[in-house]
């Protein structure tokens, strides 16, 4: 991917994406670096950004059809990948409608005219809905330093009246990558019964991730409504999960081997880089094969997309350590509670639970630097807290905060540099500074961290994943294939996998839902 020369222009805000890297599971652990956006510094009191445009062409802002420009690279990026891009494949009528119990059989599509249930394939959603007056308005998202109005269409997620597989001899598999999050199940279930819908017969389910693509005493699981009926009762992943997995190659030779038609890929960024590699080496081979993907991250640290599934869950599951820390707290003679919550390198569990409680101090995220020591430290801050209200909640996201910790160079089977606790750290902290100041303290440390992911989705999350699987069924059979589907400004999209790869999504500083949250805890800039 070719990264186009930075356009630099004083006071133009873009975005609070950082440097990242990560490494592709199953792709030999071909580490992919991306840059994102905002290198931002303060120059002569003004706010100065390096717009670093990813695949972008350079933008010569003084050219009167820049926006023609960009409308054409736009285009180009959200294109979504075709079977027929590559093969010869006739479409033919849909046979799922909702105005049947059962698959529709020799249709001709003139007996559906007066149902309206189709998305047209020229139907689009904004991706972006706010115009802003100024790259100084909070969260400004600008692509020229006038913040021009631009629109940005993206493709509609749904079912269409002509698909490009015929359902009896589908052959569809299913496999949950990563870690842990509630909705898997549920998403699961929903692909199954979607795909029956259609008329497929033959489901299976790969088990543990990638490597059931490779590991022979790993089994294909037949899948059937009955079989997934009661599935999202429960939490965890019904298929089970790993991290990592074989070359790219190897998997596609399996899907071969396998005779699969549709792979629907349940992961987060790394997992989608894996499914869009694995995209990518059937468009080489010329396999009739839809590779689709459906966004899994507690985190909610994919790009593009309003929220992804288990996210609430998460959040909500979060509220009772949140709780617990704050009646140990509120309790105690000069009680301090200390939350560790999930989140390597987005801050959005921690930051949106602290709202949700509504009893938190301070919220600390990876995306906000802060300083423990010093008049503008934490622990200054704590200090002010006890004297003021007599005690105090802190809640940590578990990649925040990593500069104070000894770096070491393991990585997980993902490829994820492991972090330090800083939880663990902040806990002896602040326990010695009050020591050295003579002032009693009352530390009580939770961390929750695998009780957010294991528990069951919530009634929000359970909608969401009944859309998500629905709609990557949908994605499939329309013959799209190295797409993901999601929601953008409340509407159900597809999107190409790269796009939403890039670069984590990430807490932007700037925006109005991290000022709420700096309101709702009442702490100070700890720079």
């Amino acid at each position: 991917m070719a990264l186009a020369s930075p356009v630099d222009y004083a006071g133009t805000f873009t975005s609070s994406q950082k440097h990242h890297s990560f490494v592709m599971p199953g792709c030999n652990g071909l580490r992919c670096s991306t840059i994102g956006f905002g290198n931002k510094s303060r120059a002569a009191g003004h706010l100065v950004v390096r717009a670093m445009s990813m695949d972008r062409p350079k933008l010569d802002f003084s050219n009167s059809n820049w926006k023609d420009q960009f409308q054409e690279d736009f285009d180009r990026r959200f294109s979504l990948p075709h079977l027929t891009d590559i093969i010869d494949v006739e479409s033919r009528p849909t046979t799922f409608s909702l105005k049947s119990r059962a698959p529709l059989e020799n249709v001709t599509g003139s007996s559906e005219e007066s149902w309206n249930g189709y998305v047209n394939d020229d139907d689009r959603a904004l991706l972006k809905v706010i115009k802003f007056a100024s790259p100084t308005s909070a969260g400004a998202d600008c692509i020229d330093p006038d913040c021009s109005w631009v629109e940005q269409w993206v493709h509609r997620a749904g079912p269409r009246k002509q698909i490009y597989f015929e359902p009896q001899c589908v052959k569809a598999g299913i496999v949950t990558c990563g870690g842990l999050c509630p909705g898997l199940n549920d998403v699961i279930r929903q692909i199954v019964l979607t795909l029956e819908k259609y008329g497929v017969k033959n489901i299976v389910g790969i088990q543990h991730g990638f490597r059931g693509f490779f590991e022979d005493h790993l089994a294909e699981v037949p899948l059937n409504r009955h079989v997934v009926q009661n599935i999202n009762l429960a939490g965890g992943s019904f298929l089970g999960v790993s991290r990592g997995g074989a070359s790219i190659s190897d998997i596609v030779d399996s899907i071969q081997a396998r005779r699969l038609d549709m792979l629907f890929v349940l992961g987060g960024n790394g997992t989608h880089a894996g499914a869009d590699a694995i995209h990518d080496e059937c468009r080489k081979r010329k396999l009739k094969v839809s590779i689709i993907g459906v966004p899994k991250t507690i985190d909610n640290d994919i790009l593009l997309m309003d929220k992804t599934f288990g996210f609430d869950t998460a959040v909500e599951a979060a509220q009772r350590a949140i709780n617990s820390a704050y009646i140990e707290a509120h309790s105690a003679f000069h009680g301090i509670g200390l939350v560790k919550l999930m989140g390597r390198s987005s801050g959005f569990i921690t930051m949106h639970a602290s709202l949700s409680s509504g009893q938190v101090d301070i919220c600390l995220v990876p995306e906000v630097p802060f300083t423990l020591d010093g008049p503008n430290g934490v622990l200054r801050h704590l200090e002010h807290l006890i004297e003021t209200k007599g005690f105090a909640l802190m809640c940590v996201a578990e990649g925040a905060g990593q500069e104070y910790l000894q770096r070491s160079n393991a990585t997980d089977a993902s490829g994820n540099m492991v972090l330090g606790d800083i939880g663990a750290h902040l806990q002896q902290k602040i326990k010695s500074h009050f020591r050295e100041i003579n002032v009693h303290s009352d530390v009580k440390y939770i961390d929750p961290t695998y009780m957010l992911r294991a528990v069951r989705a919530n009634a929000s999350d359970a909608i969401l994943c009944t859309v998500l699987g629905q709609n990557a069924v949908h994605g499939a059979f329309a013959g799209f294939s190295g797409i993901t589907t999601g929601i953008c400004n409340t509407h159900n999209v597809y999107l190409p996998i790269p796009e939403v790869i890039k670069t984590p999504r990430l807490v932007d500083p700037n925006s109005r839902m991290w000022h709420r949250c700096l309101t709702s805890t009442g702490q100070p800039d700890f720079c």
